[in-house]
């Protein structure tokens, strides 16, 4: 299934006149310098085809033919591309001298075995130059020196395309093509991907980059490198029967979603997310915005743009300009590295609106109180995911696969995120406005999706005096209890939050009578009137409860989280509300 729709998106790329995506027998490769000569071969110079980006310059993406070649391959030339050892002979600080001169004669002796066949002027010109060239003289060239990095190619003075680029020249590599197709040697068989009877791929090319970890020349998903993995003495790739074209084709593919270029992609813990559609629709710009903004501070509109899609599909108004056709389908396949190949961390096949719902549902639950001014309607994953670890380099590989399967699905969220967020909070005493949100969504999806597990009632987006749920109101009780301190004691380093917050929500009947005792000394140090105050609410809170348990299990100890986080922005919001009251009264005074 993720071959065969990999498959149908490269032919539609395919078919877009707009997009320019390498066929069959051709690749995409990193062009650096062009070696320009006339009609007869002789040098004219060479051209830094590089462009600035920034303060640096890189090189063009231009489609050549052929591919890349795999490591360890020894001396194998490309047609009409290569980089400057096997074009020129010469690299710069060259360590191996006779291993360079090795493959420019290997490359010279392969374009001049093809020159009779192919007959074309500005082939033969190419000829020419390399029946003439002389790498002893590259060094006088002082521009070479940046052309080991890249590669290089063709270009006859007075022409407009490359050599490579000519019908003549490509016309005579596709039949090229053909003929191996029809080759006798060739392994024959039903393609998997099309049910086509053709020609099997030996190794799936070209091998897949952009992969987060996976190795940087270029990792595979299908291949098969012992004798243990193979059946019916079928070596290799020929064990998963693949055509070489749909090979090339899903490969490439996903090569395209994996650029850069092309804001495709974006990553979740180890994995590297890919997504696209069945047809075009501007959901495939705007996803991974949504799942991982990268907005800087300065595109305010771009970030109010976004915010506002989000806030609509947060309401549960689908904008259907914005967003396309509903019934589209819509893929994401994540990808993990796996030393020399790259494993499937997860595939999800829905609609638009499919996953406009699930999004919808996800910002519905992570609601609630104190949201940062500038934040948007829905945090990114990796800052969701940030708040179980204390670093990143610590985040479970499968916790972040399973996250974004419940985002997309509309399934309930890890047991391991729940229990993550807790931990954190136990360790660092700290109840922010993200792992509060997560805590509250952990607990109503799994209330309303599994009838094992049942809250009394659904968690509110801001403080409910009147939640059933006794270990709630004893984290409302801790928070009041640690602002009669913080009043008594101003500017105090170390607040009861900080000796008595992990030990009080998994404990609280051993900590909580300790801390009353203690608020009557806070207490004591307040005016009248403030310490009323401070009475009356901690009164209020007190009626909610009984007594005070021996522990509390780990759904209350999230209860208690939560119950605490709403009391502080309670208080806090209420402390703002009559700060800009007595101003505005002021003022009309």
């Amino acid at each position: 299934m993720i071959l065969q729709s990999l498959n149908q998106f490269y032919e539609r790329l395919a078919a877009d006149p707009e997009i320019e995506i390498p066929s069959y027998g051709y690749s995409s490769q990193k062009i650096s310098f062009c070696i320009v000569i006339n009609k007869q071969g002789k040098l004219i110079q060479f051209s830094d085809i590089r462009r600035e980006s920034g303060k640096r310059l890189i090189s063009q993406e231009i489609q050549v033919c052929g591919g890349a070649k795999p490591s360890g391959s020894g001396l194998n030339p490309c047609f009409l591309w290569d980089n400057s050892s096997y074009l020129l002979g010469y690299k710069p600080d060259d360590p191996k001298l006779e291993r360079t001169r090795e493959a420019f004669e290997t490359s010279r002796d392969y374009h001049l075995s093809l020159e009779k066949e192919i007959n074309y002027p500005g082939y033969t010109a190419v000829c020419q130059f390399l029946r003439s060239w002389d790498p002893e003289t590259a060094a006088e060239y002082p521009e070479l020196a940046e052309a080991a990095t890249g590669f290089l190619v063709f270009q006859v003075s007075g022409e407009e395309r490359y050599v490579h680029e000519t019908p003549e020249i490509k016309s005579w590599w596709d039949s090229q093509l053909e003929s191996q197709q029809e080759s006798q040697a060739a392994v024959n068989a039903f393609c998997l991907v099309t049910g086509k009877k053709q020609r099997l791929a030996r190794l799936h090319e070209p091998k897949i980059k952009g992969v987060r970890g996976a190795q940087s020349a270029g990792a595979s998903i299908v291949s098969f490198n012992t004798s243990a993995y193979e059946s019916y003495r079928k070596e290799q790739s020929f064990n998963a029967p693949v055509s070489e074209q749909a090979a090339f084709q899903y490969c490439t593919a996903l090569n395209y979603l994996l650029s850069r270029d092309n804001n495709r992609s974006f990553t979740v813990g180890d994995a590297t997310v890919v997504f696209w559609t069945e047809r075009a629709s501007p959901m495939e710009h705007l996803f991974s915005a949504f799942m991982d903004p990268d907005i800087k501070a300065e595109d305010e509109s771009l970030r109010e743009n976004l915010n506002r899609l989000l806030k609509q599909i947060a309401k549960g108004q689908y904008p259907n300009q914005e967003l396309g056709d509903p019934e589209t389908a819509f893929y994401v396949l994540g990808l993990s590295p796996n030393a020399a190949r790259i494993a499937v961390r997860f595939w999800y096949v829905s609609s638009l609106g499919e996953i406009f719902t699930h999004l919808s549902q996800h910002m519905q639950d992570l609601e609630i109180c104190g949201k940062p001014e500038k934040a948007l309607a829905m945090p990114a994953i990796w800052q969701l995911l940030a708040e179980t670890v204390r670093d990143n380099k610590d985040l479970p590989p499968l916790l972040a696969g399973s996250v974004m399967k419940a985002i997309l699905s509309g399934l309930a969220y890890p047991e391991m995120l729940y229990s993550s967020i807790l931990r954190r909070i136990r360790m660092d005493r700290q109840v922010n406005y993200r792992r509060a949100s997560l805590l509250k969504a952990c607990l109503n999806r799994k209330t309303r999706l599994q009838t094992h597990f049942q809250l009394l009632k659904e968690i509110s987006v801001s403080l409910d005096p009147d939640y059933p749920d006794p270990a709630y109101h004893m984290g409302r009780l801790f928070a009041e209890l640690e602002k009669s301190q913080e009043d008594a004691l101003p500017g105090i380093n170390a607040t009861i939050k900080d000796r008595f917050f992990g030990a009080a929500s998994a404990t609280p009947g051993s900590v909580f009578p300790r801390l009353i005792r203690m608020n009557q000394h806070h207490l004591g140090k307040l005016e009248p009137a403030g310490k009323t105050y401070h009475e009356k609410r901690i009164q209020e809170i007190c009626q909610k409860l009984n007594l005070f348990p021996s522990h509390l299990d780990l759904q209350q100890q999230g209860l208690f989280a939560l119950g605490y986080y709403h009391q502080r922005q309670d208080i806090f919001t209420k402390k703002t509300s009559r700060k800009t009251t007595e101003k505005t009264v002021s003022e009309i005074v």
